[in-house]
């Protein structure tokens, strides 16, 4: 059955960036379609946790700091410690700095640089050699944004980290795809969580982002789960180094 493609029993998931917003929602989802899932974060992800408990889900913390490649050795060891394989990545973990382009500093740059493309190549790269090792591939997703599309305002180095994201899900897909190993992307729109309540209190950019999404509201985590389902599944088997955009119409308007 066509649903069977969906299912994602017996597989082991790493998230990163866990504990709230969108990484919150893709370890529920995962964990609804039967995915055993790690999740990685700097602080606590009861939260996560107990909602994925909640459901008879099985999910393991792992407690890291991504702002360098340090830890990547560590989760690998804890994933495969927790659950004996690694099935899926989602690199989600992600920081934004807003500031006017002439006044960015170097530091500010290279720590969202750092987080945002240089450890998502390295783990993806340490996790696609378990894959490699385990002999059955796997499924890698890396989640995107509006700005690797657009240039944005204010947030140069957000704005150069996840274009490069775009172009390495696309490079890795090429690299990798022999390996039977599915490098994709997913690209939220405008997400009603902690990254963009800046914007949303800001009731006259809030006014402008809203009317240019032909959907009429932000999104939410829940709107992500079908799309992290899809590419982490079967049902993606023949999906190489695309990048889907779930974002309410806003690059079609």
């Amino acid at each position: 059955m066509i649903l069977d493609l969906f299912k994602l029993e017996n597989k082991v998931a790493i998230v990163t960036g866990a504990n709230t917003g969108l990484g919150q929602g893709i370890c529920v989802a995962l964990a609804q379609a039967g995915a055993k899932v790690c999740g990685v974060a700097r602080r606590s992800c009861a939260e996560t946790k107990a909602l994925i408990e909640a459901n008879n889900g099985e999910f393991t913390e792992i407690i890291a700091d991504l702002s360098s490649t340090s830890p990547i050795n560590e989760i690998i060891a804890q994933a495969k410690n927790a659950y004996g394989k690694i099935d899926i990545l989602v690199n989600n973990a992600g920081i934004i700095s807003r500031e006017d382009a002439i006044n960015v500093t170097e530091e500010d740059w290279d720590r969202v640089i750092d987080i945002n493309e240089k450890v998502v190549f390295f783990l993806s790269q340490a996790v696609a050699k378990e894959f490699i090792a385990q002999g059955n591939g796997g499924k890698i997703v890396n989640i995107c944004s509006m700005l690797s599309y657009q240039g944005g305002i204010r947030v140069p180095a957000y704005t150069a980290s996840k274009s490069a994201v775009l172009g390495l899900t696309r490079a890795l897909a090429n690299e990798w795809a022999a390996h039977n190993i599915n490098v994709n992307g997913i690209a939220p729109g405008y997400m009603a969580t902690n990254n963009t309540t800046q914007l949303r209190q800001d009731n006259q950019r809030s006014e402008q982002i809203l009317e240019r999404i032909p959907a009429g509201r932000w999104g939410t985590p829940d709107d992500l789960m079908g799309a992290v389902i899809y590419l982490s599944s079967e049902a993606s088997n023949y999906v190489n180094g695309f990048t889907l955009a779930v974002d309410g119409g806003w690059l079609a308007r």
